[in-house]
């Protein structure tokens, strides 16, 4: 069986991300592993063509990204006490990204939450956790949304 690690957490910083923290916790204290929490803001390079000018998406983007890094320190300091974690935040679509992070840092495994979208809204959004988990190298551990 192959040993576990590091870690890579997928979260989206949703009232919903301590519960996908839980289980990365969980599996770091049980193998002895580390962490790589990794939040993905959405790419809008698909707008340029909107009569937006560049500049003001990159300003936008930067923007979320500069707010996605302070909520990842705290993020981690609230989930992750005591264990060896470090967070990134990247641009791009999601599951693209998830997936190159994971090959970057060698993780044996991949956390990551469902939203459990169902009809239309499954249709428009696609499943990044269902690209992550056909995409993948590695195992993926797929977190539903729910009650405890």
């Amino acid at each position: 069986m192959r040993q576990i690690k590091k870690i890579l957490c997928a979260v989206d910083f949703s009232d919903y991300s301590p519960r996908v923290a839980e289980y990365a916790r969980l599996m770091a204290e049980k193998f002895d592993a580390e962490i790589t929490v990794v939040y993905i803001a959405p790419s809008l390079n698909q707008y340029v063509g909107f009569h937006v000018p560049p500049s003001s998406i990159e300003n936008f983007v930067g923007e979320i990204v500069s707010g996605a890094e302070s909520t990842m320190d705290h993020f981690i300091e609230k989930n992750f006490k005591g264990l060896t974690v470090s967070g990134r935040v990247g641009t791009g679509y999601a599951a693209e990204e998830i997936l190159q992070a994971a090959l970057d840092d060698s993780a044996d495994l991949i956390i990551i939450g469902t939203h459990g979208r169902k009809g239309i809204d499954r249709i428009l959004f696609g499943s990044v956790a269902e690209k992550v988990v056909k995409g993948s190298l590695c195992p993926v551990l797929t977190v539903r949304p729910g009650d405890e």
